[in-house]
């Protein structure tokens, strides 16, 4: 197990227990005391959780995130899945701008210990990174949509009309044949300056994500370069997106496979 998934999966651990004694830890991670007592410092440093003198604590987001955290636990073995794929595409020393959600912070997840330059309007993806000494960090301002902690509206906008950047990656409510489609005004305007100042733009969707409309239209598929989703994606909601959309599914065990060539074999 690679170190960044050794801390995802301590971190959820204490995350779905509340608080976890350090000799359970290392039990259950199969790992020595004193590993375990440096990643638990690093996510604690990150954020993630709170380490106590006999082991950790979950962190609660309290009343302004708990839609953030109760979103987190749904679909999050794909989330996972789709998080370490569109992390493997990206490059050593890009510039990668990572919109708020649950699968972009899964996205950031597998980014942690790498040569990167990082631009988000993510509270909880800017906190994860804050601690690093790999990446370049530049967090977007203006107002705090509460539900998800992320920095939306005129300032948020006007920060990014003097940005360039290699990858955006958002994250959606829903996808149909039209487009994709969000939640609210706000985040869609925001999203849109961060799709004018990449050179590509890759979404990250879990399957349920397929066949679904929101209140907000963001874009049709012209403007997509990719999109990343699991392994539970079924033919007739691939359909959905079309060909001009290269569509990538990760398996279960993260590796990535191009759904033009499956379709073929």
């Amino acid at each position: 197990m690679i170190v960044e998934e050794r801390r995802q999966k301590l971190a959820d651990i204490v995350r779905q227990r509340g608080f976890v004694p350090l000799p359970e830890l290392v039990d259950e991670m199969g790992v020595s005391e004193s590993t375990v007592r440096r990643d638990l410092d690093y996510l604690h440093d990150a954020g993630l959780l709170r380490r106590t003198h006999g082991g950790a604590l979950a962190i609660s987001g309290g009343p302004a995130l708990s839609a953030f955290d109760e979103r987190s636990q749904s679909q999050a073995i794909e989330k996972r899945q789709i998080g370490q794929t569109m992390a493997s595409l990206i490059q050593d020393g890009e510039t990668v701008l990572l919109d708020g959600g649950t699968t972009t912070l899964e996205v950031a997840r597998h980014l942690l210990g790498r040569s990167l330059q990082v631009v988000t309007n993510s509270l909880p993806i800017a906190q994860l990174f804050s601690g690093s000494r790999d990446v370049d960090l530049v967090l977007i301002g203006g107002y705090v949509y509460p539900k998800t902690g992320v920095a939306l509206g005129v300032l948020a906008q006007e920060a990014m009309k003097n940005l360039h950047v290699h990858r955006t990656v958002l994250s959606v409510s829903g996808l149909t044949a039209r487009g994709l489609f969000n939640e609210n005004l706000l985040l869609v305007e925001t999203e849109r300056a961060m799709m004018a100042c990449s050179d590509e733009t890759n979404v990250v969707a879990d399957h349920t994500k397929f066949g679904r409309s929101a209140l907000t239209f963001l874009s049709d598929w012209s403007a997509i370069t990719r999109v990343v989703v699991d392994s539970g994606l079924r033919p007739e909601q691939r359909a959905l997106v079309g060909t001009q959309v290269e569509v990538m599914t990760a398996d279960v065990f993260g590796s990535a496979n191009n759904s033009e060539e499956n379709s073929q074999a």
